[in-house]
């Protein structure tokens, strides 16, 4: 897959309030960026994002989106394809979960899955038909490193994203050749302001680091990105660990 040319014009974030989705969006503005449109959940947060990309230059739109509404997305997203093209589309939204409270609450568990899974499978499609319709584009999905292997402190998060994940996948070889280009981002644990009172976590990384391995790997045409770039190793030695061993460890 060839590198994508130049840092895109124009951006449609869904998850306009998420801290990487704002970082990637302002690291993009900087460059070239100039029209950005952020979908997410009407609230205080997706109006500063708003703000703090209009204060660096950016023509910002915000948009009304519920990954829970699956039947909206169509209408959603089409709306803003038919204002103008779209070069990047960022697939930021998600629920980072509570292993132990989603283990007793079900309908916890569900509406992480719903939101992380099944909302993206939805406007991934949507937003995949559209830049093909347009006939160039890019779709930046961020997945997670959760996504590798179940573990016990994290397999209900770690299900929905190891789903997200195979779906982004199979999306970009079936749009191989289409002139969209898909790349799927597999962070690490990120340092935000939600998880600002937990520990140090080994590989660790940060919304500005997670934003610049986005814009290296749409400059490279890179179809999978981890951040850091370590995690690619340790992750390929943890899936192989026999799992009678792999129970025992620390994770």
């Amino acid at each position: 897959m060839s590198a994508v040319s130049g840092p895109p014009r124009s951006l449609l974030v869904l998850g306009g309030a998420s801290e990487i989705a704002l970082a990637t969006a302002r690291r993009l503005v900087a460059r070239r960026t100039r029209t950005v449109w952020l979908a997410g959940r009407p609230s205080a947060a997706l109006d500063r994002a708003a703000a703090n990309l209009r204060g660096l230059g950016a023509e910002v739109r915000t948009v009304a989106f519920d990954a829970l509404d699956p039947e909206s997305h169509e209408t959603v997203l089409g709306k803003v394809f038919a204002e103008g093209e779209v070069d990047l589309v960022l697939l930021a939204f998600g629920l980072p979960g509570d292993q132990a409270r989603d283990e007793c609450d079900p309908m916890r568990a569900v509406r992480l899955a719903q939101t992380n899974y099944t909302g993206a499978v939805s406007s991934g499609l949507v937003a995949a038909r559209a830049l093909q319709d347009q006939g160039h584009g890019a779709l930046v999905v961020l997945s997670a490193t959760a996504g590798e292997r179940a573990r016990r402190t994290d397999f209900i998060y770690g299900s929905s994203k190891a789903g997200l994940d195979t779906f982004a996948q199979g999306l970009g070889d079936a749009l191989y050749g289409t002139g969209v280009h898909v790349m799927v981002v597999r962070p690490g644990f990120v340092r935000t302001a939600k998880t600002a009172g937990l520990g140090p976590v080994p590989f660790s990384t940060t919304p500005e680091a997670v934003a610049a391995a986005v814009e290296l790997g749409l400059r490279r045409g890179s179809e999978t990105v981890w951040v850091p770039g370590a995690l690619r190793p340790v992750m390929a030695a943890l899936r192989h660990t026999p799992r009678a061993l792999f129970r025992r460890l620390p994770l």
